[in-house]
């Protein structure tokens, strides 16, 4: 049964999503998280909103599936009332990690490409592990 929700819930994140969109998450009664699959192209980006209190740790990992260019996809995590700053730089810093959160509030799990997949309008598909405890 906790795999038909979470499937479930999967499939209600995994339509192509518009650029600059934002995607309100879930999770499935009595899931702590869920696998997100989509596509990003060119210089657009998705934001996953997530809920969250002051002290919940947030696991985040991303992987690229596909890509008809280089497969540059990362993803930043932008804290409550955030204009854009985060509080982790997937490009910098990797495409897993595990973040204590610092305030209650929704949080946005920002995927994007950069460099000559963003300029050049290329695709690439990806699955992201999203988890809050």
């Amino acid at each position: 049964m906790r795999l038909l929700k979470t499937l479930a819930a999967t499939l209600l994140l995994s339509a192509p999503a518009l650029a600059q969109d934002r995607v309100q998450v879930q999770f499935a009664p009595g899931d702590y998280g869920v696998t997100v699959s989509n596509v990003i192209i060119g210089d657009a980006y998705i934001d996953y909103m997530l809920g969250a209190r002051a002290g919940q740790k947030m696991f985040v990992e991303l992987t690229v599936d596909d890509s008809n260019g280089h497969g540059t996809v990362y993803f930043n995590i932008l804290p409550p009332g955030s204009t854009g700053e985060a509080i982790y730089v997937g490009s910098r810093d990797g495409n897993s990690t595990t973040v204590t959160l610092p305030a209650d509030g929704d949080y946005a799990i920002r995927v994007y490409q950069m460099g000559n997949d963003a300029d050049t309008g290329k695709t690439s598909g990806f699955h992201i592990d999203l988890s809050i405890q």
